[in-house]
């Protein structure tokens, strides 16, 4: 992967919670403020999906791509955005209209199961439908060439499973209390959990079979090297 250059743009906190966001921006807290402090102290403990994007450079036509070890029937759901970077001057420019990002991804068994290409802004979904390595790749594509010194600076976050769930839209379309919106949270992680365990397993068995191949050659090497040297001096020795 190509070694960034600058920093990532930081995610908000209020980006993926507005909901505590807008808590926060009341004066006037209310007699509802310690149940909205408890749900702000549980989204904030529970909802680990807050971290920094990925982010690397492109040239023109590159493609570069990523492997992601997902369990079968997982929602997978990934962003972008790009700039571009001026390697003269040192400085980062807005991204223009002419580029575009093509987003492939391919199952195990190299099937093709998400192609689209959209501008320098988007997102990306799709379920897998078998366990195993899935390849995830992007490519810029410019209408128009960029200048001499522009690369491409491509920002990506990827979400599988259960961090795919956006709990502070589940709180307010549902209506659940603290409560409810923890046992709900509960009940998806042993969903994802049992996913995982079913995948784990089948690696356990390609690899234990793996190895029972490797151990047969072990055992059988010797003798069948043992047989063709017996076999190949016998005429020299009845000579």
């Amino acid at each position: 992967m190509t070694t960034p250059i600058g920093e990532t743009p930081p995610v908000t906190f209020s980006k993926h919670f507005p909901l505590l966001e807008a808590e926060e921006g009341k004066k006037n807290m209310g007699p509802g403020f310690p149940q909205r402090s408890v749900l702000k102290v549980f989204l904030m403990i529970f909802c680990p999906s807050l971290v920094s994007p990925l982010h690397f450079h492109m040239t023109e036509r590159e493609q570069k791509c990523f492997i992601e070890e997902i369990p079968a029937d997982t929602v997978v759901i990934g962003g972008y955005w790009t700039r571009l970077y001026d390697e003269p001057k040192d400085e980062y420019l807005p991204a223009t209209q002419h580029l575009n990002i093509s987003v492939a991804a391919r199952a195990p068994d190299d099937q093709l199961i998400l192609s689209h290409t959209k501008g320098s802004k988007g997102k990306f979904n799709f379920t897998s439908v078998s366990s195993g390595e899935h390849k995830i790749c992007l490519q810029p594509n410019l209408s128009q060439p960029l200048s001499a010194g522009l690369i491409v600076v491509v920002y990506m976050d990827i979400q599988s499973g259960q961090r795919t769930i956006n709990y502070t839209e589940v709180h307010e379309r549902d209506r659940l209390t603290v409560l409810q919106l923890r046992v709900r949270q509960l009940a998806d992680q042993v969903q994802q959990i049992q996913k995982e365990l079913i995948y784990q397993k089948s690696r356990e068995e390609d690899f234990r079979a793996t190895n029972r191949h490797i151990y047969m050659w072990i055992y059988w090497w010797p003798i069948l090297r043992f047989v063709f040297v017996v076999a190949f001096l016998m005429p020299i020795t009845a000579g």
